[in-house]
């Protein structure tokens, strides 16, 4: 995905024309197919991304974006809080050593456990554009927002629905095998609009975001990386130069 988003900046910067553009209308609406990958946890969702814009000036615009994506991946030891880790680690010696008969579990046994996550991303504020092409807007702006994210925590063997699992809610490191969470992000976005018409675009956006959700469960923040492809309409009276 990375590499098609980046391939296809290069051949839209490849065909612009060394001409500023005539039309600049005052509204931006963009909607379109959205990738979010999160490489900590092997966790890469798909959904789709809308922003609404309106453009102040030719160079400055501000709105507004809302993302939401869905996908699943496997919570491992490594990455859970040192006291969690410690905890979980007793269990599998004391399942190791048969506590837990009639359920036995081999020596060397790992521990994970499979979830779903469905996250939405809110981000209000300014973007920088750069007109000097017909037939290629360039622009970049802040990721700032609130993410919010909520997750489903499952089982794939009888260790990890019988003891693990409740063994979490118990000492109330989960309150449920479907918690959330909402917190703030920070970043940078950019990316490039091909003009086909003065009304029609489209849109090739990425962001890298630094985010710290479940800190009561998991040990370390995240970086992750939004790609966004789609139409944008561009309309309203024409931005003064």
């Amino acid at each position: 995905m990375k590499k098609l988003f980046l391939a296809a900046l290069l051949v839209s910067l490849s065909v612009c024309a060394f001409a500023q553009q005539d039309y600049v209308g005052r509204y931006d609406v963009f909607g379109g197919f959205s990738y979010l990958d999160s490489p900590k946890l092997d966790l890469q969702q798909r959904g789709i991304n809308t922003q609404l814009g309106a453009n102040l000036r030719r160079w400055l615009a501000f709105g507004f974006d809302y993302s939401i994506q869905n996908g699943h991946a496997a919570l491992v030891t490594k990455d859970l809080k040192p006291n969690v880790q410690a905890g979980l680690n007793q269990l599998v010696l004391a399942g190791e050593a048969g506590a837990f008969a009639p359920l036995v579990i081999p020596a060397g046994y790992q521990l994970w456990a499979p979830f779903n996550a469905t996250t939405q991303t809110f981000t209000l504020g300014p973007q920088l554009t750069y007109r000097h092409f017909k037939r290629v807007t360039l622009f970049v702006h802040p990721s700032i927002g609130v993410i919010h994210e909520y997750i489903t925590v499952k089982s794939h063997d009888p260790f990890t629905a019988t003891v693990v699992l409740p063994a979490l809610i118990e000492t109330g490191t989960l309150k449920t095998l479907k918690p959330n969470d909402t917190t703030y992000f920070y970043g940078l976005g950019g990316g490039a609009d091909y003009n086909f018409t003065k009304h029609v675009h489209v849109r090739a956006d990425i962001e890298f975001v630094h985010v710290y959700l479940f800190s009561g469960l998991l040990e370390d923040p995240r970086n992750s990386v939004r790609l966004s492809v789609g139409p944008t309409f561009n309309f309203g009276k024409n931005i003064a130069r």
